[in-house]
């Protein structure tokens, strides 16, 4: 199965690591005029949203410091009153004396914990703007070393990096604002990008045919056993999002779904002799020795799509190897960890290794979920609603995720669609949304 992937025209929505923008920085050259691009970035961004007050800006030994102290000037040049101190010179008094503190000591690259004086310093300001990241914050993976202030909003440049969308950084930098200081886009390219914010730009939804018929949309089958509650909500989630056929396999006391749902009693192997039938849902309701033996019967079956999820990935665990040969698995952080052990420092990195070992696309679900690919390629979404965290929603995901490999998108792109499409959904929703509201959303949106 191809995982192969096109980055988007100009690199939109490409992430850097910190690893990856040094390297920008040092094909860009010219690091002084970078510094007061960046240094008047930031000080229009403060003047755009803060009333005039005295400002102390705790610049630190590198380029973050050196991009603050050229934030100063500029507002100093606009009456504001400002004044530069080392980080290592200043006092926490001076911190909480200030109407606001621009933290320019640490960027995203730091490799270490915060020492107890920077973190008394820090915590003494009261209103805080972050340059890059808040001082403490890991670039890479928005984990926290020892501590992190909270920032009113970060102003970054060039490209986010990851931990501006991996929790807990992406809380602790308020808004961020991205600013183009005119590094060049051929420099970005020559930095190795291989991560993205999760986007419209990096899939493209398969037209439907005018003089097309519903096998031409693709046939999704969803395993189930007999009380098929979570296989419904994916079945109706492979309907809305354009799935020509979709039926749900399941024993014969198993109640009727609704209308439009066809309801197969026939064996599995049956099932997998109708060519037809390409993607395939396994695991929602359907019981952990039965998502078994029914993985081992799909993947036994040449050309299938198939989504594994809930008992078809506790069914596994610990044996991660048994999924090889699915398309895409999605897994919460639980199912996660019972697969494949503990997620570590990088939620990233995990879900790369993941995708790896079982040549699968790995859909780590949460408030950031990551997809990730065999080669290495990820992405990080960040449109999800925090109501979107109530029961059935992964089973929408699910469904929605076979009815676009159903349709013809590689498992990469699929995952990626279904993903932003999932969390655009439930914004439209709104707070108390429940998941059987997903799917007549989703049925707007994935054919737009």
């Amino acid at each position: 199965m191809a995982y192969s992937f096109a980055p988007p025209e100009h690199f939109a929505g490409a992430l850097l690591t910190p690893a990856q923008m040094a390297r920008a920085d040092a094909l860009a050259g010219n690091t002084e005029a970078l510094m007061r691009a960046a240094g008047r970035a930031v000080a229009r961004a403060i003047l755009q949203r803060c009333a005039p007050v005295p400002v102390l800006v705790l610049a630190g030994p590198g380029n973050n410091g050196g991009d603050g102290k050229a934030a100063a000037k500029y507002l100093a040049r606009a009456g504001w009153p400002v004044r530069v101190a080392d980080f290592r010179e200043a006092g926490p008094e001076q911190a909480a004396r200030a109407g606001l503190v621009i933290d320019a000591i640490f960027g995203a690259g730091l490799s270490r914990e915060l020492d107890a004086r920077t973190i008394s310093l820090l915590r003494a300001a009261r209103r805080l703007v972050a340059v890059d990241v808040p001082s403490g914050l890991d670039g890479a993976t928005g984990q926290v070393r020892g501590y992190a202030p909270q920032a009113e909003f970060t102003v970054t440049f060039v490209r986010k990096k990851p931990g501006h969308l991996l929790f807990p950084g992406r809380a602790l930098c308020g808004e961020v604002l991205l600013r183009d200081i005119g590094m060049a886009e051929s420099v970005i390219a020559g930095a190795g990008v291989d991560t993205w914010e999760n986007g419209p730009a990096l899939f493209t939804l398969p037209p439907q045919a005018p003089t097309g018929h519903k096998y031409q949309s693709g046939d999704v089958t969803i395993l189930s056993g007999a009380l098929p509650g979570a296989a419904r909500l994916a079945a109706m989630a492979a309907r809305r999002g354009g799935a020509g056929m979709v039926s749900i396999a399941a024993p014969a006391a198993a109640p009727l779904p609704e209308a439009g749902i066809i309801l197969r009693h026939e064996p599995l192997a049956e099932l997998l002799r109708d060519a037809r039938r390409k993607s395939w849902v396994v695991g929602p309701g359907l019981g952990v020795a039965a998502a078994g033996e029914a993985l081992t019967q799909l993947l036994a079956a040449p050309g299938l799509a198939i989504v594994a999820d809930a008992d078809a990935l506790t069914t596994c665990a610990g044996r991660p190897e048994r999924l090889r040969g699915v398309a895409v698995i999605t897994p919460h952080e639980g199912e996660f960890t019972r697969l494949f052990g503990a997620i570590g420092p990088s939620k990233l990195e995990a879900a790369r290794r993941a995708a790896r070992e079982i040549q699968a696309v790995v859909v780590l679900k949460g408030a950031d979920s990551v997809i990730a690919a065999p080669d290495g390629t990820a992405a990080i979404n960040a449109n999800a609603p925090p109501w979107l965290a109530t029961g059935g929603t992964g089973d929408v995901l699910a469904g929605l995720a076979a009815a676009l490999l159903a349709r013809g998108m590689p498992p990469f792109a699929a995952a990626c669609a279904a993903v932003w499409l999932h969390g655009a959904a439930a914004a439209q929703a709104g707070p108390g949304m429940l998941a059987e509201d997903l799917p007549p959303l989703l049925g707007r949106l994935s054919h737009a």
